[in-house]
């Protein structure tokens, strides 16, 4: 019993580092950066959810959104370029895309896509500024995008199949993730 305590407590360090298994610098790092990030993971799906959420509005500019401004982040971070809370604004859109799904929030307006646009920044910088040392910069890139857009797609067929009440708990588990990881 006290080996397997101790055997935990060895892994938990790396347990809590939000983005674990950054290999090969390259290709399959950039692509599993916001894979394994669950913080990255839930921002992404909850974008693809808000997009269906808006049907009757041109949805795709939501994802759009993030992405353009994720790459601009991205270009910044892997210039050296920190953003200032970089990692609250990551916690932030959890909170805030998660609240806007559990909420109901439907509609499309400037303020969804500024907030798209604005956290996919946060999320690009963190991107950007863990660019292995010795890794390929455009397929580092090309990974995190590709895993982006799948993970959009993802949250966008879920919230399409699932019932609205489903999505809005949804909504809420990923704003109370949030909550929980700034205490």
């Amino acid at each position: 019993m006290n080996r397997a305590l101790i055997v935990l407590m060895t892994l938990a360090p790396a347990a809590a580092f939000a983005h674990p298994g950054h290999g090969d610098h390259g290709l399959v790092s950039g692509f599993t950066h916001p894979l394994l990030g669950w913080d990255h993971l839930l921002a992404m799906v909850a974008v693809g959810m808000l997009a269906v959420l808006g049907r009757e509005q041109k949805a795709w500019q939501l994802p759009l959104a993030f992405v353009a401004a994720m790459v601009a982040g991205a270009l910044l971070g892997i210039g050296g370029v920190g953003m200032a809370g970089v990692e609250t604004g990551i916690l932030a859109s959890l909170v805030v895309l998660g609240g806007m799904l559990a909420a109901g929030v439907t509609g499309f307006t400037g303020l969804a896509l500024g907030l798209c646009a604005l956290f996919g920044l946060f999320h690009g910088n963190a991107h950007g500024l863990e660019l292995p040392a010795h890794g390929s910069a455009l397929g580092y890139f090309a990974g995190f995008v590709a895993a982006t857009v799948l993970l959009h797609a993802a949250g966008w067929l879920a919230a399409g199949k699932i019932h609205a009440t489903a999505v809005r708990i949804a909504g809420g588990a990923m704003a109370g993730a949030g909550l929980l990881a700034a205490i």
